[in-house]
């Protein structure tokens, strides 16, 4: 999370959920220290949803803790995935 995106918040939450078009809801946590936010969670995410270098991800805050995420492939078509292949670790509950 980029520590501009922080000046949006009253206080930055310890741990956020992401969730998908479908539903699906992944926990990333973070923690700022240093003046730099650092997160546990996210690197899972993007290897669990295949997220490349040239894909395109946009976030929209929905509660002070839940952001909304889109991917897009580089041809711009939102990447999907299934809640199946999220690993146990992660998934959050609702």
């Amino acid at each position: 999370m980029p520590l501009d995106f922080t000046k949006h918040f009253i206080a930055v939450p310890m741990e956020f959920k992401l969730r998908n078009s479908i539903g699906c809801s992944w926990r990333v946590t973070v923690k700022l220290m240093n003046g730099r936010v650092t997160d546990q969670g996210w690197a899972t995410y993007a290897d669990v949803h295949q997220i490349k270098i040239v894909y395109m991800v946009t976030f929209k805050l929905l509660t002070p803790d839940t952001l909304k995420v889109i991917i897009f492939d580089d041809d711009g078509i939102e990447v999907v995935n299934k809640c199946g292949k999220h690993d146990e670790a992660f998934a959050a509950r609702d």
